[in-house]
């Protein structure tokens, strides 16, 4: 590997590549720490010290790096573009213009990502409108964190103005230069920018384990996060490399007087179709009831009603992320959505529909509906071991949350409170992106140097 890392950097070309790459995400980092104009920044100090545990703050912070917590002009990082992504790719099947342009190759392609990047601008627009007065909500109002932020005046509508639009354009800005990276560096250009925010977020998590005050608890955390990483790591690149591969025969083809012979060949069916994507869901839908509980609940209260208590316990579960309740419904969630976002990706890919225009079928079965049943019945086999991965990966942190508050004081009568961040300085789902993002960016560095009969890293 390291061979193979000195022969990139002999090559004037994949050099330029490389460093092209590393200059986009070193200046995405710097404007991920400007922040928006009129941001309060004495509140934000008092933000950056409540964000540990909270779900809201934490499933926003995944996809910005960190962005959230000092309200930078990237705080929404690509992921209006990513909820955009997802929006066209629902409603294909169901929208006829988009079905027929998912159907004209490379062109159709191109069109429906113009589609994408219109639609993420008004996405972005009303994520940031919603991200401010969630946050505002959480930490004790919007005046606090944004002053005059609403329309109730001029000075206020200009000020909102100025700031809804520098985090619009943060978003597409960090959009294009994903985009840069695709066209003239190396690996996906906006995984790349998802994986530097997660990446930046390293150290200042990593200090959260190194601020246990027990020795031990926090010596036995550290240990738990190397071996914990390590094992996570390697289970990743073995589900997410996983294939279930369908055989399929071609029948011999006739092309004026040439006669091709039939081959045969596989569809790879992945055991992880859906990659982090219903991790994301999972968060976003469990993050809700706890913001909509702290409406509700009144901590003061030496006498609180019926529904202050039922606040409270919502608040407690959903919005501390925390307690058994919260990763069972968390658990079947991830499970749940995997298996739902698989069937939709699977119905759009119309693999039987491909196979039988390129005269290709699955030895035993039938063209047409019968192959089309066939597939969704493969997939969604190999999809069960797939959603329970996710899910446990996803549930890592309350695993280590019981082992340190229950399992340990059972065995040894003393509890290991501050375990559960061993899962924490690397979420499940961001060490999936992770691992993704590098497998990727390995796979086009290979391809690279095999262009110039070099070994690549990967055998």
């Amino acid at each position: 590997m390291v061979q193979s890392i000195q022969n990139a950097f002999s090559l004037p070309d994949l050099r330029r590549r490389i460093l092209f790459t590393l200059g986009i995400l070193i200046l995405y980092r710097l404007l991920a720490n400007i922040p928006v104009p009129g941001v309060n920044a004495a509140a934000l100090s008092v933000l950056s010290e409540q964000v540990s545990g909270n779900a809201l703050i934490d499933t926003l912070n995944l996809l910005s790096g960190g962005a959230v917590t000092n309200f930078s002009v990237m705080a929404m990082g690509v992921y209006p573009y990513i909820t955009a992504s997802i929006i066209i790719q629902l409603v294909t099947p169901i929208i006829p213009y988009l079905d027929e342009l998912s159907q004209e190759g490379e062109s159709g392609r191109n069109r429906i990502n113009k589609i994408t990047y219109y639609l993420t601008i008004p996405m972005a627009l009303l994520q940031a409108i919603g991200q401010i007065n969630l946050i505002g909500i959480q930490f004790g109002g919007v005046d606090l964190i944004v002053p005059n932020f609403g329309f109730g005046s001029i000075e206020d509508i200009v000020t909102t103005v100025t700031i809804l639009t520098a985090m619009t354009a943060g978003t597409m800005v960090a959009i294009w230069l994903g985009e840069q990276i695709t066209q003239d560096g190396i690996g996906q250009g906006v995984s790349l920018i998802i994986f530097s925010g997660i990446v930046a977020q390293i150290p200042s998590n990593f200090a959260r384990i190194l601020a246990i005050p027990d020795e031990f608890t926090k010596w036995f955390t550290i240990i738990s996060f190397i071996i914990l990483t390590l094992v996570t790591s390697y289970v990743i690149v073995m589900i997410q490399e996983g294939q279930r591969r369908v055989p399929v025969q071609y029948g011999r083809r006739v092309r004026g007087r040439k006669t091709y012979q039939g081959q045969n060949t596989y569809i790879p069916l992945k055991v992880n179709t859906a990659g982090m994507i219903p991790i994301i869901f999972a968060q976003s839908l469990l993050a809700f009831p706890g913001l909509i509980a702290q409406i509700f609940r009144d901590p003061a209260a030496t006498d609180p009603n019926a529904i202050q208590q039922g606040s409270e316990w919502v608040y407690n579960t959903f919005g501390t992320q925390s307690g058994f309740f919260y990763w069972f419904v968390y658990f079947w969630l991830v499970v749940g959505f995997t298996f739902f976002y698989t069937d939709v990706m699977v119905t759009q890919q119309r693999l039987h529909e491909t196979l039988q225009r390129q005269g290709g079928f699955i030895p035993g079965i039938r063209p047409g509906k019968r192959t089309q049943e066939y597939i969704k019945k493969v997939v969604r086999r190999i999809t069960f071991v797939g959603a329970f991965f996710l899910a446990i990966v996803a549930i890592t942190p309350g695993i280590m949350e019981f082992i340190g508050v229950v399992l340990w004081p059972l065995i040894f009568g003393t509890e290991l409170i501050g375990l559960e961040q061993s899962a924490l300085v690397i979420t499940g789902s961001g060490l999936i992106i992770v691992v993704g993002v590098v497998l990727d960016t390995m796979r086009q560095l290979e391809a690279q140097l095999l262009m110039r009969n070099y070994e690549g890293f990967i055998k």
